[in-house]
């Protein structure tokens, strides 16, 4: 790889990439221009602005891309109901294609000729990041400083950091009890602490939910509309849809829901334990499946059901434009066309439970179902259905009985 000459740095402002920053300056003589994603984390990002400007750079860019973050990312990701192994709602995972993609459009509108991100080389993101990065724009160039350098320590780091004028806060000069990645759909809790799966999570860890069992010992009940497969409103209220998850985040925060203890296979091989709180997302699951419920045909929902844990991988992996991700949106947003009406969701100590789901395109017919007398549905059609059902397995058995 010829030396790059400008590279776009994912720049959050924290230790760990105003130490990367330097070193790109310092270590590879690169012109170096930040990046500042909000995508709800949170944060204050001008402290980020003003340590760039600090650090001598003269191209900072800090943008709000919350409503992007939420409707073209999260919203088609919940149209799957997509779950990695069955559990994780996907909310680090979902963040990194649209972080990447901004960096790489920066790199092109600024003449840059290579990105820089703080994954590790042992996590996933590194994968998400550059995976993108190279579906945008195949010959960028990548520097990925924690596959390079030797400050492989929090105190090789503190003394880097000294050496070059880096201004330390107190709180990190020791070594944080885990790691944290926080956006509008979830927060992430990883590492040192953590790292025994068989270590309870601390009760003061959590920041968007509060334990269940300090939860309101009344239950509340909540309403989420969806147009098209994505939610539109809660109790009514029209909201965007950052506005929405933020919603749903205080909601469902407020009563506990949305945790998750999990130990996940990575995609670099090894498994890794994480804990995580999706409020917002969680009920969002939840209402979405019931509103789906009564709209979508049996066989679609089925089929559906089956492509959901591809799909999950896909954007666990890093995937989210690889044509077969976009393929299976294409399908999966055919089946939203209907999915319209409104769930109930009851709240309850840690629980989402859902209390009533209707829709102007239900396929739910009480004329059918109900156990009273009805003129639609005659019984003794079953008889047929399920003998000529059984037909082959009645033939199986005879021709076993002739041996």
């Amino acid at each position: 790889m010829t030396k790059p000459k400008k590279v776009v740095l994912a720049y959050s402002g924290g230790l760990d990439t105003s130490i990367i920053l330097r070193w790109l300056q310092v270590e590879k003589d690169c012109e170096v221009v930040t990046f500042t994603a909000d995508i709800g984390q949170g944060e204050e990002l001008e402290p980020a602005r003003k340590k760039a400007e600090l650090m001598g750079i003269k191209q900072i860019f800090i943008e709000d891309l919350k409503e992007e973050f939420v409707r073209d990312f999260v919203f088609p990701m919940f149209r799957a109901n997509a779950l990695y192994e069955g559990v994780y709602l996907l909310g680090t995972s979902i963040a990194r294609p649209l972080i990447a993609k901004r960096l790489t459009e920066i790199a092109i509108e600024t003449g840059a000729d290579a990105i820089a991100h703080g994954a590790t080389g042992k996590g996933n993101d590194q994968v998400r990041f550059e995976l993108t990065a190279y579906a945008l724009k195949p010959d960028i160039k990548v520097i990925a400083p924690w596959r390079l350098w030797d400050l492989n320590s929090r105190t090789k780091l503190i003394e880097y950091a000294e050496k070059h004028q880096i201004p330390i806060p107190k709180d990190k000069r020791g070594d944080a009890p885990y790691s944290t990645d926080a956006n509008l759909l979830h927060i992430s809790f990883e590492g040192k602490v953590l790292e025994d799966p068989w270590t309870e999570p601390h009760a003061d860890m959590f920041r968007l939910t509060v334990s269940p069992e300090k939860a309101p010992d009344t239950p509340e009940y909540v309403e989420i509309e969806f147009a098209k497969g994505d939610a539109v409103a809660v109790n009514g209220v029209k909201l965007s849809p950052a506005k929405l998850l933020a919603k749903l985040n205080e909601l469902g925060g407020k009563h506990g829901v949305g945790r998750l203890d999990l130990v996940e296979n990575r995609y670099v091989g090894m498994k890794s334990r994480g804990v995580y709180e999706t409020p917002g997302g969680t009920l969002l699951h939840v209402a979405h499946r019931a509103v789906e419920s009564v709209t979508l045909d049996r066989e679609a929902m089925h089929l559906k059901d089956e492509l959901m844990p591809r799909y999950a991988k896909l954007i666990y992996t890093g995937y989210w434009f690889a044509p077969e991700r976009e393929m299976l949106q294409a399908a999966i947003d055919q089946t939203q066309e209907w999915v319209n009406g409104t769930a109930r969701l009851k709240l309850y100590k840690g629980s989402a439970m859902v209390a009533g789901r209707k829709s102007p395109n239900s396929l739910y017919r009480m004329d059918y179902v109900t156990f009273e007398e009805d003129s639609v549905y005659n019984q003794f059609d079953a008889e047929g259905f399920i003998k000529l059902n059984a037909l082959r397995l009645r033939l199986g058995k005879m021709a076993r009985e002739k041996k």
